[in-house]
């Protein structure tokens, strides 16, 4: 069951904001969502949360700009999703705009697993780099770099992950989530911490007086990538975040991106002129996240490092087809999820753990995502990783912090977890299979230990009601123009409707007329295949729609509670 709750707004910010010319409509939907002064909305760069705050950021520059006027080289190593991707793009964009001798290495998640491990050490070694700098990872690779230090090369972590108890005993680290940063933005993304690192590098090497005689590198012209990554990885919008997710997408819409950003919109059927932050994270992360899933992601990472149109263009429809095949598959291991959750007594459980001989590894983190939303649980999906091992992808709910949660197992059971990490609503862990169902049993006694039956209780937080006369196409469109996201959520309107006219599309959407008060306006409701009564009370979005060079504004159903 899923209990409606309206958002609360502060009453003195929504006046306070509307003072400031906002409308009362925006002023409702930011007051709710935290908002307090007008100077908050301001995407100033120079609003940015200053680089020299980020814990050995100063440091950190130091020795990269040491490292660069030796010619050193140096190797990015990152992760195989989409932050770990644009991290890795940035990375090497960025450094070299500065004139490092850098390359990269990503590790494929099926033969290397995550992170610095020693064994992609001994890979990187191949390439013999003075220096490794990980993006999106290494927090937590003790045993990798104190191998990297054993062969002579210098390990500098980039990471936004959570640390564990022993620290790595790397050259340098910055990371807003190491034990002892006061950085006043704990949300940046892995991609948002190699954007400071360079901010400062960028500060550095303006100190030593490097641009008296020629014009500083524009990092400016990395925010895209910033911006995707950020929205990709879902890691909370606060302030400083969206001021570095609304920069990239003004670059976007004016075509000033990279290549292989226009390239992965173009393969999606959007329009870069009109992209927003739902674009990246529906659309285009998914498909870059594809190469990771399924086949290797430097094949992702190469298509956002792409210098012609023509080649970041092969590579897209490359990811196109991986991301169609990935959902092939996805809905396959669905089919065989819901039989198996057929035998399970869902109701009765505070966490789902599930196996199965021939789901995917690079899958599992979305059927966990599918299987939690529906039944509002934290759900962790296993696959066969070989040699007698299951590699386990978790999704958490609001109530339970999943890393958290898999750290006091392991305490309780020090054999059972061989390793983890991860946040609060996403983590990774590796057992052996023959623990399975051990590791079921001890998980549902410790996620039961932490929640209560109160927080399995999914809900579904609106805006109220939106009077007849805002719904228009200029509002759709202002509400669309702004950067909404994890922590900051896309406005959700409830109200009562009658549907005038309902139809089915591709046997599985219903194409509606809606009328509330005497306005009747078009909606869809998405994987909806069944026809509505009468009298609705409904949860939806207001949104543009364009077709066949018309503009419409429509009403994109979430929730349906029919009216009795």
């Amino acid at each position: 069951m899923t209990k409606i709750v309206q958002r609360k707004t502060e009453l003195q910010a929504e006046q306070q904001l509307q003072a400031a010319g906002l409308s009362s409509l925006m002023a409702r939907l930011l007051a709710a969502r935290g908002v307090t002064d007008a100077t908050q909305l301001r995407a100033n760069l120079s609003g940015l949360l200053p680089p020299s705050t980020l814990t050995n950021n100063v440091a950190m520059a130091k020795l990269l700009a040491d490292a660069i006027a030796a010619n050193k080289k140096l190797l990015v190593i990152g992760d195989y999703d989409a932050d770990g991707a644009t991290a890795t793009a940035v990375a090497v964009k960025g450094l070299r705009m500065f004139g490092a001798n850098v390359n990269f290495l990503v590790p494929n998640r099926f033969e290397y697993g995550y992170g610095l491990t020693p064994e992609i050490v001994q890979l990187a070694a191949l390439q013999s780099p003075d220096i490794i700098i990980t993006v999106d990872n290494g927090i937590a690779s003790v045993d990798g770099v104190a191998a990297a230090n054993v062969l002579g090369m210098q390990v500098l972590i980039t990471d936004h992950h959570l640390p564990g108890q022993v620290t790595p005993q790397a050259a340098c680290i910055i990371n807003p989530n190491q034990h002892g940063c006061d950085f006043l933005s704990k949300n940046l993304a892995g991609v948002g911490v190699m954007f400071y690192c360079l901010l400062a590098l960028r500060a550095e090497l303006r100190e030593r007086g490097h641009y008296r005689e020629k014009p500083e590198p524009n990092l400016t012209e990395l925010l895209d990538l910033v911006a995707l990554g950020t929205v990709a990885d879902l890691v909370k919008l606060d302030d400083n975040n969206r001021i570095l997710v609304e920069q990239g997408l003004r670059r976007i819409r004016a075509g000033a991106c990279s290549q292989g950003i226009l390239a992965l919109l173009r393969v999606s059927g959007r329009q870069p002129q009109t992209t927003n932050a739902q674009d990246l994270g529906f659309y285009v992360g998914p498909r870059l996240n594809a190469a990771g899933r399924l086949d290797d992601m430097t094949l992702g990472i190469q298509c956002l490092l792409a210098d012609s149109e023509v080649e970041a263009s092969q590579i897209a429809h490359r990811l196109q087809d991986l991301n169609v095949q990935r959902r092939s598959i996805e809905a396959d291991m669905q089919d065989g999820a819901n039989l198996s959750l057929d035998d399970i007594d869902v109701a009765n459980q505070f966490a789902i753990s599930m196996f199965q001989e021939d789901w995917h590894q690079g899958v599992i983190g979305i059927l966990a995502s599918r299987i939690k939303e529906r039944y509002h649980r934290p759900v962790i999906a296993f696959a066969d990783a070989e040699n007698g091992l299951l590699k386990g992808s978790g999704r958490s709910i609001a109530g339970l912090h999943l890393r958290d949660a898999l750290d006091l197992l392991s305490k309780l059971q020090p054999d059972l977890i061989l390793k983890f990490g991860g946040h609060a609503m996403a983590a990774g862990l590796t057992i052996k299979q023959v623990d399975f169902k051990l590791f079921n049993h001890s998980f549902e006694a410790v996620v039961k230990s932490l929640i209560t039956e109160a927080d399995l209780e999914s809900i579904l937080e609106v805006d109220g009601s939106l009077d007849s006369h805002e719904m228009t196409f200029q509002a759709a469109q202002t509400l669309e123009n702004q950067v909404w996201g994890q922590g900051f959520a896309p406005p959700l309107f409830y109200d009562a409707f009658e549907v005038v006219n309902q139809r089915v599309l591709g046997e599985k959407h219903l194409k509606l007329s809606l009328k509330k008060d005497s306005t009747v306006i078009d909606a869809i409701y998405f994987n909806q295949p069944e026809f509505l009564p009468d009298q609705i009370q409904a949860a939806y979005q207001l949104q543009t729609n364009s077709y066949n060079g018309s503009q419409k504004v429509q009403l994109n159903v979430r929730y349906v509670v029919s009216e009795t």
